[in-house]
This record gives C-alpha cells, structure tokens and sequence, in this order.
C-alpha cells in the first residue's frame, strides 16, 4: 500500500497542482477528433464502474443500521451525464496512460455511479496529471497540462457526434476533473447556444468555480449562472467541502491562484462559487450522504486514504449506505473562504480532513450531499423536458 503523503509534503504540491490546473483555462489545444475514445463508463460498454447494484442501506448519523432499500434503475433514460474524474491515477509517472486501472473504476462507482439511477452516465479516459505529478510538480510539462484536456475534449466532440442524439446532458466534475470541465463549458457550451441549450446543468465538486463578485455568473462563464432552484437548468452546481473555517491557506475557495492568466491580484473583482445543493436558495439544510461500501482500489493512495475520512462503514450486504441528515450543510465566506460548511448532528462522526487542514473534506465532497446532488439533477432534468 502506498504511504500517505505526509501534510507538509502535500500541501505546496497541492497548491502548484491548483495553479498548473488553472493554466488549462488559457489552453485551446488541438481537440483529437479523429482519435478513438476510451470510455471508463458508457452504455455500450459489458463491464461498466457506473452502473452497479443501487441496494442501499440506510443508517443513523452514529452508523446504526436501520433498514435497506432497492433503489431502481430507470429502464430508459431520458437524459445524458457526462463525468471527469479527479486525480486518482497511481501510475509511476506525472501524466497517466489511457489504460483503465483500478483506481479510476473506483472512483466512477463513488462519484459518478449513483446518478445512473436516472441518466446514462458517459466518462472518457484521459490523460491526466497523476498523484506522482502531483506531489512532483515540475515534472509536470506545459503539453502535459493540455494533453488531458484535450483528450476531454475530443471524447465530449465524440459523444455530441455519436451518442447525444439532441438529448439534454448533466456535467460532472471532481477537483482536477472539474477544472477540466471548466475550460470545457467555457469553450465548447457557455459561447455554442445550440450546444447550451442540451445543458441541464453542471455538477463541477472541489474546483473553484469563480464568478463576479456579488453576482451568479461573469468569471468563468457569460451566460452558464449558478444554479438557485431546483427547476432552473443550463446552471451550475459548485462547492468544496470543510466542516471548520478553512485556514489561511486553504487550498479551496479562495481565488488565489491564476485565473485565465491573470494574476490573483488582478482578479479582485471575483469570488469562488458555492452553492449548497440542499439549499439553492440558502441558509442551512440537512446533506444527505450517500457512499459505497465497496473499499476503494486497494493499494493505492487515495485507497490508503479512503477509510480514514471518518464515514461509518457497519457490515451490511447492499452496495450503499446512506446517512440522511447526519449533517447540515451551509455556504460560507469564514475566514474569506467560501465553501460548504458542514455540521455534525445527533453523534455523527467527525470527518477528517485529508492530507491536512487546507484540503479540508475535499475527498468527501462527492458523498457528503450525492443523495441531494442526485434528486436536484433528477428535478432538474424534469424541468428540461418539460421545457
């Protein structure tokens, strides 16, 4: 099993990652169109991480089971996901291959898996910065930096092409794979009307997503603005996790690092999104966490990292476990971070915050609220056919 990254080690890697992410905003590589997608997830794949048992397992904030459930599948989605995941690669150099690891199916059953229960969920493989790329950034090469989105790029082109068919489509993202996304919606849907009125709405976890200062929308989209209703679509969902206020260098919700090649300096006129998805509109409401009880890619990083979140995991036979109301969430600007804030309730654990205090929950930010992220998606979606 690989060793954890001890925090000092992790955080100024952690920071040049961010800063060398926010560089894909200024790139507009040459999209590989004629290249052949490799899909981690896709209808047409026999063996697919995003489309498993939903069995779910209902529990108390302090793991007590109460009962399960057999969630079902829609026999005939209605609409589309398209899904980026986070650096999770554990291959022994700073850009990944193409090749589907372990890893990577992982993380598509945590992040990306549970939304099928509505949607036919498509994630390309690409070549993204690795943890080693990570925590050895100047190993990291500016074509490097484009590669992988490019490699996004041309599986969303792919997908328009081949598989969209005028469907409406869901994006999700998860740190690295939401500042994909970013440069993506703000490229390829956010200028292309025809492409933006497919968009239900973006999902985009644990990657700064900015917007003009007081306002829904202006930095990194014109016309994609948050989302603040359960029936609103072409909008965004965006938050980062921390259950204290985030520490002066915390590495989420803080516009600190180059934005479209401006320095933070210049860029004062704008703020990190957040907004909660149990309360678009505001104010405090109950999360509904949902996550697998599968164990992640055993002897990897973030495998070895997993387990030491805090989220009970009692001995049950279903895929899921869920934790309705075992904490709130509200959006914050403590400490001039803004991110979720959340709060225990009735003896719920206290997770932890990993590799250190400046990342805080960025590893649960897909599970802390993915019931809640689900159902607004599913309304969300019912909203665009109707319209």
């Amino acid at each position: 099993m690989n060793a954890i990254p001890s925090p000092r080690r992790a955080v100024l890697p952690a920071a040049a990652l961010l800063a060398a992410l926010c560089c894909l905003l200024l790139a507009a590589p040459r999209a590989h169109a004629a290249a052949k997608t490799t899909w981690l997830c896709s209808p047409s794949l026999r063996s697919d991480p995003c489309r498993p048992s939903l069995a779910t397992t209902q529990i108390a904030p302090t793991g007590t089971v109460l009962g399960s459930t057999q969630v079902t599948a829609a026999k005939r989605p209605a609409f589309d996901c398209f899904y980026v995941y986070p650096t999770v690669s554990n291959q022994p150099r700073p850009q990944a291959t193409l090749k589907i690891d372990p890893e990577e199916r992982s993380i598509a059953l945590y992040q990306a898996s549970r939304y099928s229960k509505d949607c036919r969920v498509y994630a390309p493989m690409y070549r993204q910065m690795t943890i080693q790329g990570l925590l050895n950034p100047k190993t990291v090469t500016a074509k490097m930096r484009t590669t992988g989105y490019a490699d996004v790029v041309a599986a969303w082109r792919d997908y328009l092409r081949h598989d969209n068919k005028g469907r409406g489509v869901v994006l999700i993202g998860h740190s690295q794979g939401s500042f994909v996304l970013r440069s993506l919606i703000a490229k390829e849907i956010d200028p292309k009307p025809t492409v933006r009125r497919r968009l239900i709405s973006a999902v985009l976890l644990g990657g700064d997503v900015v917007v003009k200062k007081g306002s829904d929308r202006g930095g990194d989209f014109k016309n994609v603005g948050a989302c603040r209703s359960a029936k609103q679509v072409g909008c965004v969902v965006a938050f980062s996790t921390y259950n204290e206020t985030p520490p002066a260098n915390s590495l989420f919700g803080r516009t600190t690092v180059p934005i479209a090649g401006l320095p933070a300096s210049g860029r004062k006129d704008l703020e990190v999104l957040c907004t909660n998805p149990a309360a678009l509109g505001g104010g405090s409401a109950p999360l509904d966490a949902i996550y697998p009880t599968t164990p992640f890619a055993p002897g990897t990083a973030i495998g070895a990292l997993v387990p030491l979140i805090g989220f009970p995991v009692p001995t049950v036979p279903t895929q899921w476990l869920e934790a309705r109301g075992a904490y709130t969430g509200r959006c914050s600007a403590d400490g001039g971070a803004h991110v979720l804030r959340i709060t225990g309730v009735d003896g719920a654990p206290v997770l932890k915050p990993l590799a250190d205090a400046s990342w805080g929950l960025h590893l649960a930010d897909a599970n802390i609220a993915l019931g809640n992220l689900t159902a607004l998606v599913e309304s969300q979606a019912r909203a665009y056919l109707k319209r």
